[in-house]
């Protein structure tokens, strides 16, 4: 794990959409407020998303057009039970994605999609860095 500003997340999200193939799902974990949706927004951005990816807390899904495909962008930490997920058309969202990023993968259970990349983020001692780590 390494500590990195604001500025620096964004950083990263840029340099992860470009190592992304087409289709690629990024799980992104971490506590409330450690900033998934902000390294979302970051690779959403890198993907050529022009809109401002905002949290999909409330509708789970965001659909967002880069000029390679469709940007979905999850969040299941709504969901009260795995089989919530049913629901959400994961395979459907495979067959035309350039890229399917995940916050809160856990609570999909068994459906929600592999994982090329996970990513952990985590509040530590200094507010203004999180704790970072891609695999």
């Amino acid at each position: 794990m390494r500590l990195v500003s604001e500025a620096e997340l964004a950083e990263e999200g840029a340099r992860l959409a470009a190592g992304l193939r087409h289709g690629s799902v990024v799980h992104l974990h971490g506590e409330l407020g450690a900033g998934k949706t902000t390294l979302a927004r970051a690779i959403a951005r890198g993907l050529g998303v022009a809109d401002a990816p905002s949290s999909p807390t409330y509708s789970l899904v965001h659909h967002y057009d880069s000029p390679d495909g469709p940007v979905y962008h999850l969040d299941c930490y709504r969901l009260r039970h795995p089989d919530e997920a049913a629901d959400l058309d994961w395979q459907g969202m495979a067959g035309d994605a350039r890229a399917i990023l995940v916050e809160w993968p856990e609570r999909a259970g068994s459906w929600v999609l592999p994982a090329d990349r996970h990513v952990r983020l985590s509040h530590v001692a200094d507010p203004a860095l999180r704790g970072l780590e891609i695999s």
